[in-house]
């Protein structure tokens, strides 16, 4: 049983933790081990039925491909693993699990040491020996592979070993100047998941991206009766504003095909179709699980598969594929009480709406002041794949939606 690809772009996995030991019975689509990628920490279902011979490898990062298990019938007998798949495995996999070197979550504590022996990288044919993944990471952050020492066998670089050397290229100095020194006790040192990573390295990219805002106010009235009419209708489904504003969006992004698009540095990516996606705080970071094909879903269908992602995201259970193929990102403030904030870009997609609280405001209704359930809306946009007066369009369509929303059902 090798690890799978669960993704476009899927380097390696880092195994967290089995589901099952040896010698248990498994099912195929049985859950067997979670793994923790750039995009989601998942479980990954066995692929065929039998007994849990071995686990190859207990926890740890481990390249696509790699054998990690082996499924069989009871009795048989299991051979050692191939000195060519040993020569990749990991520290974690070579190595007994009191080493100190990963933690329980598959991740080694800042500020743990090392127990393990380093040596320069080897090279092979001229290449230095690398994961893939390392070599990713060391792009995204400029750290030279050949200035690291590997951890994994043979002085081969593992992503956790470029991890390390940005976190002690970018560690400020410490001072006592005017305070005493922080006992160990006070400060609580918590491993970065590759998910957290991958947050921050997207949203720092994300910053250096030309972009502008548009910001306008909607009339909540017949959206709010709307909603309540339609949870009236569905008692079986609990029906939100983020759930119409989904609807709205995506019809609105049928209209205004320029914004639903993605940017490449070769082409832009224009989509036939609307998959909104909607960023969730999950327990192990922001995620944005995406509706696909919103456009074609009624209010309580977008209701229902809205219901379903968020659980899974808040439950841990999203697949990769929940993750890919968003060309808008909705992200709603509004249940904080936040009255209006901006959100930062979801490349390579190319517009993301923030969305504030709904709250009663003075405004000037058949030319008197009345209080009228108000809602600011900021689009955040792409220059580089959007135009300022398209973005501008779209975001009018967006905003006549919400107050008229029968015009978009």
């Amino acid at each position: 049983m090798k690890l799978p690809r669960l993704g476009q772009g899927m380097e390696a996995g880092t195994i967290v933790k089995w589901l099952k030991s040896e010698g248990e019975r498994v099912e195929k689509g049985e859950p067997l081990y979670e793994i923790d990628t750039d995009k989601a920490t998942q479980e990954v279902e066995a692929e065929e039925s039998g007994v849990l011979l071995k686990i190859a490898v207990s926890s740890g990062e481990v390249p696509v491909g790699q054998t990690i298990a082996v499924i069989g019938e009871e009795g048989e007998q299991v051979s050692e693993a191939p000195a060519a798949e040993a020569e990749t495995a990991t520290v974690s996999e070579t190595s007994p699990r009191n080493l100190g070197d990963v933690s329980e979550t598959g991740v080694r504590p800042l500020n743990s040491p090392r127990e393990t022996v380093t040596s320069r990288p080897q090279e092979d044919g001229g290449r230095i020996k690398a994961s893939p993944l390392a070599r990713r990471l060391a792009r995204e952050r400029g750290v030279e592979l050949a200035e690291l020492r590997g951890t994994g066998p043979d002085g081969r670089i593992v992503a956790d070993d470029v991890e390390q050397a940005g976190q002690i290229e970018t560690r400020p100095a410490q001072t006592s100047v005017g305070s005493d020194p922080v006992r160990s006790g006070d400060v609580e040192s918590v491993p970065l998941t590759k998910v957290r990573a991958t947050i921050a390295r997207r949203l720092t990219a994300a910053w250096e991206i030309p972009v502008f805002q548009l910001t306008v106010s909607a009339d909540m009235t017949l959206a709010n009766e709307l909603v309540g009419r339609a949870r009236e209708l569905n008692p079986g489904v609990h029906v939100t504003v983020t759930d119409l504003l989904t609807k709205v969006c995506a019809m609105a992004l049928s209209r205004h095909h320029a914004v639903n698009v993605q940017f490449t540095d070769e082409a832009l990516l224009k989509f036939a179709t609307a998959n909104v996606g909607i960023a969730v705080a999950a327990p192990s970071g922001l995620v944005v699980p995406v509706i696909r094909q919103a456009e074609r879903l009624s209010l309580a269908e977008t209701a229902q598969a809205r219901t379903d992602i968020v659980k899974r995201a808040r439950d841990g259970k999203l697949q990769q594929s929940d993750l890919e193929d968003g060309t808008f990102t909705i992200s709603n403030l509004g249940m904080f009480g936040v009255e209006q904030f901006t959100a930062i870009l979801n490349p390579p997609q190319a517009a993301i709406l923030a969305v504030g609280a709904t709250e009663q405001r003075p405004v000037v209704h058949d030319g008197e002041i009345v209080a009228r359930p108000m809602m600011t809306m900021t689009l955040t946009v792409d220059h580089r794949a959007v135009d300022g007066a398209e973005g501008a369009d779209f975001l009018r369509t967006v905003k006549s939606f919400v107050e008229e929303p029968a015009l978009a059902l």
